[in-house]
């Protein structure tokens, strides 16, 4: 990648901000790109640490907000409804008064759920500061974690990517139990409450 190096920092950042709107875009690659150009002296490993966990947080906080204005007038539209009916957004939204710290932590070391819960935080209308904190802290440590793997890893994007496809087996792994444990709550809530 022969970027000027600002650049560089831009098309890093706008990866690791893009997944919470586009969730198949995994940040993870971005962050790991990141550490591994660092680690060859093209960036600076601080700065891909900085620039990937801010725009991550940023964007999640930014859909978490959209979602904290507009989507309960969503969920009132028949393709809200038929995604989740009212007596399902209230389950959630007790799930959340109860358990949305810890849920927006561990939340954010899973694919998949890393860019749902904002959107379900903003949509019961949690307050921000119960947010902002766990979803930074975790961000945080993940991304801390994977500069420092890329960086250490050296020349070696093989083994990175290796090391991490394996990681990551396990991470969608649990991810998919809980995505089943979902979609069964979701059918088993509509069949209770028509």
């Amino acid at each position: 990648m022969n970027l000027p190096p600002a650049l560089v920092y831009v098309v890093l950042g706008a990866g690791a901000a893009v997944e919470n709107i586009v969730p198949p875009i995994p940040a993870d690659t971005f962050v790991l790109l990141g550490a591994f150009m660092a680690e060859s002296g093209r960036a600076d490993p601080l700065l891909i640490f900085i620039i990937t966990w801010l725009s991550n947080v940023a964007s999640a906080v930014l859909v978490y907000s959209l979602s904290h204005r507009y989507g309960a007038g969503f969920f009132e539209t028949p393709v809200g409804h038929w995604l989740l009916k009212p007596k399902q957004l209230q389950t959630i939204g007790v799930f959340y008064e109860r358990w949305g710290t810890p849920a927006i932590f561990v939340s954010r070391f899973l694919p998949a759920f890393r860019a749902v819960v904002p959107v379900f935080a903003g949509v019961t209308h949690l307050p921000l500061l119960r947010v902002l904190p766990p979803l930074a802290i975790a961000s945080g440590l993940w991304y801390g974690f994977l500069v420092y793997v890329g960086a250490m890893a050296g020349r070696n994007w093989g083994a990175i990517v290796e090391f991490f496809g394996r990681f990551s087996v396990g991470l969608l792994a649990i991810a998919a139990v809980l995505i089943v444990l979902v979609a069964a709550w979701w059918v088993r809530t509509r069949r209770e409450h028509p």
